[in-house]
């Protein structure tokens, strides 16, 4: 028998093609009431490469994860971004454009929790949610991330129904041991090193190509969105601990300054190009 694809698990291909129209609708659908026609999301879809069906599929899966409503407006068929998206879009918003270092004296938040055998899915909910916001482990059941981080993590655990499970704590490093070494068995820094490795190899000839002029909206539109959906999870995997104690040279303040170069010089371009098929697109 033939597996139905709308059951089927979801590949390498069917996540990286949510994050591309996550990304869409983050940027284009909040300023079109957060909400964006099929016929709209098809057409910029195909602008990167995607054929209607497998976006159809794509939005299908996200509207089932509850990250998307089904919405029509006018008599349009559409999809706006469920309330739940739409915060976590806001936060992600500081995290990815926003982002502050953390330094020395912003000290040490850690977080402890315990959850029962029988509620083994808070567990599991509770360290993707740490992972998130940078956080590294210490020892089982012992999170640890900067200081900077404090308001941001007692926000999200308790807007996702983790409180009661979790206690916080802020302070200082006091003993034993090089807290460097320390940090580098708390964080796989060599993983993250090569994460902004390879977004400095795939990204800079971008930024050498358009250099010498503004690009075209199409053009714009088409690197751009590609190039944020890959750094978008950047920010989520490196908490920003202060440069004292990373590794001279850290190639993540490289990849940090490519990043906001290229936003400087496609963000306008392709928000013109996206906006007008928006309000163009049949419904």
């Amino acid at each position: 028998m033939k597996a139905d694809s709308a059951s089927a698990p979801a590949t390498g291909r069917d996540v990286r093609l949510a994050q591309l129209i996550l990304t869409v609708f983050g940027l284009y659908a909040r300023a079109e009431h957060n909400w964006l026609s099929v016929a709209s999301v098809v057409r910029l879809m195909a602008d990167l490469g995607v054929d209607g069906q497998a976006v159809r599929s794509a939005v299908s899966r996200l509207k089932r994860r509850g990250v998307l409503d089904s919405v029509r407006h006018d008599g349009a068929a559409g999809y706006a971004l469920a309330d739940s998206t739409v915060e976590l879009l806001a936060e992600g918003d500081v995290r990815i454009f926003q982002r502050a270092r953390a330094v020395p004296t912003d000290g040490w938040l850690m977080v402890v929790f315990s959850v029962p055998e029988s509620e083994r899915e808070k567990r599991h909910a509770l360290r993707t949610s740490l992972t998130r916001l940078g956080f590294g482990t210490a020892a089982p059941g012992v999170w640890i991330a900067p200081g900077n981080l404090a308001t941001e993590t007692r926000h999200t655990l308790d807007r996702r129904g983790l409180s009661t499970y979790v206690d916080i704590f802020t302070g200082d490093y006091y003993a034993f041991g090089d807290l460097r070494s320390k940090i580098r068995t708390w964080w796989d820094l060599d993983e993250l090193a090569g994460l902004y490795a390879d977004f400095l190899q795939q990204h800079r000839p971008l930024l050498d190509r358009i250099s010498a002029g503004a690009a075209p909206p199409l053009d714009a539109f088409t690197a751009y969105v590609p190039m944020l959906t890959e750094w978008r999870r950047l920010p989520y995997r490196d908490p920003g601990l202060p440069l004292a104690l990373l590794p001279p040279g850290w190639n993540g303040v490289t990849a940090e300054a490519l990043f906001h170069e290229l936003n400087t010089a496609l963000s306008a371009a392709a928000r013109e190009h996206a906006l007008a098929v928006i309000r163009r697109s049949p419904v």
